[in-house]
């Protein structure tokens, strides 16, 4: 069995958005993976941080904060937090064109106190079970507000404004230096992204750890399931997009596999035989998702 370099999003792809906890199936396939001789890392848009908990289930790497910094078997191979600089007139910038931002560091996260305040009075205010998800998000991953910030490296800026519009400066402004990763706002019109320097993404990140492991890219497969992985689907020689995930994504995706709660990270690490097939899911018992041998895109 040929060794496979294999590269996990987290939210939406390993774990339900959100949440630390991948399920049994997920958990089970990464070590059996593992076991059988693979590389496997997370690939994330979270800050280290925010990741930590997830590194119990075990892994050979991590890729965090979009690919800022880079992990490989305990050895830091890339860290390009921003300069003092390029942080200041970010979020000068967004501040002045009414965008709340929320600075991601390596241990820590900390949000603008205003962000809070719109989503309670904004459009979504009368929505509580939108709002107890995002009060949720913000203690798992312990957000802090942005007045305990003490100047700490940031290596990516998390972007919640309330319309396009009020990105289109920003973007003039910004462009040349960051990448603008966004979605279409969601129900209640709230435009959510991130920016991204353009020294790394998650594509040039896989890049590095499979130079450094020596495994040729055609031997990566990536899964994503949203707009920030849609380097690392093109980067790896196979890119897999979870059912769940963006339009734009399965467009590009080599394959779509179910979610993972349908058991798709089990099925898909069968499918492409990184692990032994054979056990059958509860997807593949008929409680869940297709079976691996007729998924496809």
């Amino acid at each position: 069995m040929e060794r496979k370099a294999v590269f996990l999003d987290i939210d939406g792809t390993l774990t339900e958005p959100g949440t630390n906890e991948p399920p049994e199936s997920a958990a089970e396939a990464v070590r059996q993976a593992r076991e059988c001789g693979h590389y496997v890392s997370l690939c994330t848009g979270r800050s280290y941080g925010m990741l930590l908990p997830l590194l119990r289930y075990g892994f050979d790497g991590v890729i965090a904060s979009a690919g800022g910094y880079v992990e490989c078997q305990g050895q830091v191979i890339y860290d390009c937090p921003m300069t003092e600089a390029q942080r200041e007139m970010a979020m000068r910038v967004l501040a002045e064109c009414g965008v709340f931002c929320t600075a991601e560091c390596k241990g820590g996260t900390f949000m603008d106190e205003g962000a809070a305040e719109y989503l309670r009075s904004g459009p979504a205010a009368g929505d509580s079970e939108y709002l107890r998800w995002r009060e949720t998000v913000g203690k798992v991953f312990n957000i802090r507000p942005m007045k305990e910030y003490r100047g700490e490296p940031v290596y990516k800026i998390v972007i919640m404004s309330p319309s396009l519009e009020q990105l289109k400066k920003p973007e003039k402004l910004l462009g040349e230096t960051f990448q603008f990763s966004v979605q279409e706002a969601d129900a209640y019109g709230i435009v959510h992204g991130e920016l991204i320097n353009r020294m790394f993404d998650k594509g040039r990140a896989i890049e590095r750890v499979c130079s450094h492991l020596g495994i040729p890219l055609s031997d990566a497969i990536a899964f994503g399931d949203s707009v920030n992985d849609k380097e690392m689907l093109e980067t790896a020689g196979t890119g897999i997009c979870m059912q769940n995930g963006w339009e734009g994504l399965r467009a590009i995706a080599d394959d779509i596999c179910p979610p993972v709660r349908e058991d798709g990270i089990r099925e898909a690490f069968q499918k492409y035989h990184l692990i032994p097939a054979g056990q059958k899911t509860s997807s593949q018992s008929g409680t869940g998702g297709q079976n691996g041998s007729e998924w496809r895109k």
